[in-house]
């Protein structure tokens, strides 16, 4: 497989980052080529410093929610170092209704919208959310396809968990959450 770079892009960080042999060749295509390189111990300085400032954001943030508060310091680290962060633009869905699910979300900065579809076609809002709400847990918990579509009421930014780190890491909440479920079927079992 052939890969092409362009101004801007950057390559050899995995060798770098664990210590392991190039797992590729890179040529030059011009003369006028002009490239930048780091050594190994200013990468991972680097990278360590930013890793570092982005783990205590999230740690902060995590703390603050509902949710996570009934969980230790270590859990909420651990946390902390599974999440990935997503962004998603206004009008966009995040999850769509039916489909099985993959993720669980924490909205860190933004608006959004549950919508569902009922067995008539008839559409509603079923709940809103804010900074630090979640959602995705009752296709995680159930192995169930989506309950509703999520769309972005705003430009929003989520914090997401893949499916096993969700089942290994918030195991301790499995109660609080099933509780809270209890919630969403009150809200979408309704039309407005």
């Amino acid at each position: 497989m052939v890969k092409k770079y362009n101004a801007g892009e950057f390559f050899g960080e995995l060798a770098l980052l664990y210590n392991a042999p190039r797992a590729a060749s890179i040529y030059a295509k011009s003369d006028d080529c002009i490239l930048w390189a780091l050594d190994r111990e200013t990468f991972n300085n680097i990278v360590k410093e930013a890793s570092i400032k982005k783990r205590e954001i999230y740690l902060k943030f995590l703390s603050s929610v509902g949710i996570l508060q009934t969980l230790k310091e270590n859990e909420i680290q651990s946390i902390a170092d599974a999440i990935k962060e997503e962004k998603v633009k206004k009008d966009e869905n995040i999850i769509n209704q039916g489909e099985m699910g993959d993720k669980f979300y924490i909205l860190e900065e933004g608006k959004a919208k549950a919508i569902k579809t009922f067995e008539d076609n008839v559409t509603n809002e079923v709940f809103s959310y804010g900074e630090g709400d979640y959602f995705g847990e009752l296709a995680l918990m159930r192995d169930e396809p989506r309950a509703a579509t999520v769309k972005a009421v705003t430009d929003c930014t989520f914090l997401s968990l893949e499916r096993e780190s969700f089942k290994r890491l918030l195991g301790p909440l499995e109660n609080l959450l099933k509780k809270n479920s209890e919630l969403y079927q009150m809200y979408s079992s309704t039309k407005k």
